[in-house]
């Protein structure tokens, strides 16, 4: 062991010298440089600077310099060290000989045939030690106050220079994962600068509006969206502020631009960031034409599930066409002719006689069964809506259409559209009805793509659509084109044998509907049937059903309520489905009530009072008959009565 002392050497020197060796360099070649010079400098064998493992308790060299050459990848365990008095304490170790008989434990001093040391702790700002500069050497090493300072600044230059480069390896870590999140982005990112210029795109938005990102960059943010779209946002831009509102979500949507001229439909949302003093803006944009898409097929969706649960609801109430009389068995045979055809259908008839349920019969009995029945009624369409309603419109089409609405005729494809009241169709709507009927193509409203569609169409009326088209309220080569099988509905007053099947079908169909136990027609119910004119036709016995069914007590029906016999026509014989009904004078008023008295009368066997009485058929108190009968001169045969 050699027990040379070191020269005295001024720390101006040494600096100096310093200075020399490491002005030109930076980062790890700054490290090299300084461990190089630092040995020269102090006339040692080694200097080395490290990072601190302190999970590890470990020294990592960055830099090590020993015996005029460089040593790579050193790494050091402090314990039993005099480097661990250096980090433990954090404090300036000297240690000028016998190193290696004072650290017995440390196997790499022997091998370094170590006499002295000297090591500093390199300081982070937060008063942590992230390394140390230490020296060796093989001699003695003295440390003069002149030479510690002079140790000590080269400590602190390398502290300096080691946390600049962990404070610029954060910052590219930072930027580096900036960078993977700015690309990886699932939207669009753009960096605006004060006048609205792109200075840098993510690559979804270089994809988004089919450019390169290098021609995004520099180029005016308006360019990118529609005029009115483009002043929106800057508007909103505009009104940001870093302090009290720094960001803000554009409200209802924007018209983006795509390179190829398309539009696609857009939300974003803005914030402002300021760079020394001057604004900055980063727009993050989303493409929801794909989003709003799903919106409108989702309400095309529900819209045909409400179709196909109406026409559910209507198949199991609505029935068969119930009656046997030979104008409505007319009417069934010739649905039976039509259904297994592709012709147009046009039913005719007034007000309430079930030309929806013909329709519906078509439909069922045809071969389009499994598809959709779309029912329009033309009469309850504004005039404004009639075209969007029967062939759709797409987004933007007009003033509140903000997403695509599927039209009828698409609905119906495949199946059967019926349009209920035809005639009301406003004259400038019906060459394009003629049109789909003709060709099975449209266009919808505000789009110039023609679409197809295979629907059959049946129509139907209350109206004489020859007058109709004589008066030039509808077209002629329309109703031809409807009135290639022509139906007519009867009304009900022409199907005197279907009204008791009919209000029967009514009775227990409405029952069943309410929860209640089926009730059954009386005599007197029927009586009172049979005597109405029904103007309403088949709706209104509905009507009038229903109403019984609500008002009956006891489990028994009555109509007399619903269908007083003032209101009712007398009953009589007709011969064809022209009679007219007979014009009764108050005596032959008397004459029916007379006879019905005693119908009621023998049916219940001379019967006045009681379950089984005629005052429980005709639905009057017993009081009441008895009264009448006196009145009328009504009074038991004698047979009968001798029977009893």
């Amino acid at each position: 062991m050699s027990s040379t002392t070191s020269v005295h050497v001024r720390p101006e020197e040494l600096i100096r010298h310093l200075l020399e060796g490491t002005s030109s360099q930076t980062g790890h070649e700054f490290l090299n440089a300084l461990v190089r010079s630092v040995a020269q400098a102090m006339d040692v064998a080694g200097v080395w600077v490290t990072e601190y493992l302190p999970e590890k308790r470990m020294l990592r060299a960055l830099a090590f310099w020993m015996n005029g050459d460089f040593i790579q990848d050193f790494e050091y365990y402090i314990d039993g060290t005099p480097c661990e008095l250096v980090v433990e304490q954090q404090r300036l170790v000297h240690i000028p000989e016998r190193v290696i008989e004072l650290f017995p434990d440390d196997p790499d001093l022997v091998k370094l045939n170590a006499v002295s040391y000297a090591g500093v702790p390199l300081m982070r700002s937060d008063g942590t030690v992230m390394g140390h500069l230490s020296a060796l050497d093989t001699k003695r090493l003295e440390l003069f106050s002149d030479l510690e300072s002079a140790f000590r600044i080269f400590a602190a230059r390398a502290a300096a220079e080691l946390n600049r480069l962990r404070a610029e390896s954060a910052i590219h870590e930072s930027e580096r994962r900036f960078s993977g999140l700015f690309e990886s982005a699932m939207d669009a990112i753009f960096e605006l600068d004060d006048d609205f210029i792109i200075q840098r795109v993510n690559g979804r938005a270089a994809s988004l509006f089919g450019r390169s990102s290098e021609s995004l960059s520099r180029s005016k943010l308006s360019q990118l969206f529609a005029p009115a779209s483009a002043k929106k946002l800057c508007a909103v831009a505009d009104g940001l502020d870093c302090a009290s509102q720094p960001f803000a979500w554009v409200a209802g949507g924007l018209d983006a631009l795509r390179n190829d001229g398309s539009e696609f439909a857009a939300e974003a949302s803005i914030s402002r960031f300021d760079v020394r003093g001057v604004r900055r803006f980063s727009l993050i944009l989303r493409n929801v034409q794909d989003q709003l898409a799903a919106e409108s097929r989702l309400r095309e969706l529900q819209e045909e599930t409400a179709y196909l649960l109406s026409e559910i609801d209507e198949r199991q109430y609505g029935g068969e066409i119930a009656g046997s009389s030979a104008a409505i068995r007319s009417v069934i045979t010739a649905v039976h002719q039509v259904a297994p055809t592709e012709a147009t259908v046009l039913i005719t008839g007034e007000t309430g006689t079930g030309k929806e349920l013909v329709a519906r019969a078509i439909h069922q009995a045809g071969q389009r069964s499994g598809k959709p029945f779309i029912r329009v009624n033309c009469a309850a369409i504004p005039a404004t809506l009639w075209e969007s309603e029967f062939f759709g419109h797409e987004r933007g089409a007009f003033t509140g259409a903000a997403t695509r609405r599927t039209g009828r005729f698409e609905l119906a494809n495949g199946g059967t559209i019926f349009l209920d009241e035809v005639a009301e169709l406003p004259l400038e709507l019906q060459p394009k009805l003629l049109r789909v009927l003709q060709e099975g193509e449209y266009e919808p409203v505000g789009s110039s793509q023609t679409r197809k569609t295979d629907a059959r169409v049946i129509a139907a009326t209350n109206r004489n659509l020859a007058a109709e088209v004589a008066a030039g309220r509808f077209r002629e080569d329309l109703y031809y084109r409807l009135n290639v099988f022509p139906i007519s509905v009867p009304p009900l007053r022409d199907r005197d044998a279907d009204v008791e099947a009919l209000a029967q079908n009514f009775l227990t169909r409405i029952c069943t509907k309410m929860g209640k136990p089926t009730l059954q027609l009386t005599s007197d119910c029927l009586r009172r049937l049979r005597a109405y004119q029904w103007p309403g036709n088949v709706r209104e016995l509905e009507n009038i059903m229903e109403r019984a069914v609500i008002i009956a007590r006891d489990g028994r029906l009555s109509l007399r309520s619903v269908l007083p016999l003032r209101e009712a026509a007398p009953s009589v014989e007709r011969k064809s489905s022209e009679a007219i009904t007979a014009v009764r004078t108050k005596g032959d008023l008397r004459e029916v009530e007379r006879d019905t008295l005693v119908r009621a009368l023998e049916e219940s066997g001379w019967k006045v009072a009681g379950a089984t009485g005629a005052a429980q058929k005709l639905g009057i108190p017993p009081s009441t008959l008895t009264s009448r009968m006196k009145a009328l001169g009504i009074a038991r045969p004698k047979a009968d009565a001798q029977k009893a």
